[in-house]
């Protein structure tokens, strides 16, 4: 249950959910309480036109994305561990698996141990499918991925079990616990990276974060920063935007959660 409500209730609350909410009590209101639809709407209006700007959804990705800068001059490990939520099954009509946007974590982890930065690649993740026929693990569908470039299968663990962040570390926990590794490199979405680097070192792990999938870079090149048409443009609402803005605040409500249930 608390799986289920913690996807359900936050989208109540993300920008599209609540101005949605606000248009509801518009509806409801429209003819008793005009003015309480007027106020519904202006305030649904704001909030879309706020949350789907370029500067507003790029400023909250940077405070997350900005965090753990060297991303270059890595230390060796005793693993890699890449966590999940990057590959999508293979289902009809999909030749074969298929890299999510977030599938820079598979490929970043193999090129961490194709560089020789550790000599064990752990992949963590399972698959929500609310009680449905289980299809295999997304931790076994990345392995297959990484052996596709060139890592060995001998140097690949999977932990298949996971369906969040929280279990992510205390599986992996578990499995590498036999080992006795400690010492690891953490690759997940920059995004993602704060609230798992906290769970992770709750857990006991020496970890070193090597983040992947960013979206906010330093780009000299940018012609929305560079002439007043670019800026015209990025004024416009769109739709990346609040899907991006929709992600740090799930990340920055992630944060709040696990850490009044203790697990940061």
């Amino acid at each position: 249950m608390f799986l289920f409500l913690s996807k359900l209730l936050p989208l109540l609350i993300y920008p599209l959910g609540l101005a949605c909410g606000l248009l509801v009590v518009a509806l409801v209101c429209v003819k008793r309480r005009p003015q309480w639809a007027t106020a519904a709407i202006a305030l649904a209006l704001a909030l879309l036109l706020v949350s789907s700007n370029r500067w507003v959804a790029t400023g909250m990705m940077r405070s997350l994305e900005w965090r753990y800068p060297d991303t270059v001059d890595l230390p060796t490990a005793e693993a890699i561990v890449v966590l999940g939520g990057a590959i999508h099954p293979q289902l009809s009509p999909r030749p074969w698996i298929e890299v999510a946007e977030e599938g820079d974590r598979v490929l970043h982890g193999a090129r961490l141990y194709l560089a020789g930065r550790a000599p064990l690649l752990v992949f963590s993740g399972g698959r929500i499918t609310w009680g449905q026929h289980q299809r295999r693990s997304e931790a076994a569908d990345m392995a297959e991925l990484a052996e596709a470039l060139g890592v060995p299968a001998s140097a690949i663990l999977i932990e298949p079990d996971s369906l969040n962040t929280f279990e992510n570390a205390l599986n992996t926990k578990a499995l590498l616990a036999n080992l006795g590794i400690e010492r690891i490199l953490l690759v997940t979405s920059a995004m993602h990276m704060p609230r798992s680097l906290a769970i992770f070192k709750k857990q006991g792990f020496d970890v070193t974060p090597a983040p992947a999938d960013f979206h906010v870079v330093q780009d000299p090149l940018d012609v929305e920063m560079r002439t007043w048409q670019g800026r015209t443009l990025s004024l416009v609402p769109q739709t990346e935007n609040l899907h991006y803005l929709t992600r740090a605040l799930k990340e920055y409500l992630g944060i709040g959660i696990y850490w009044l249930k203790g697990w940061l």
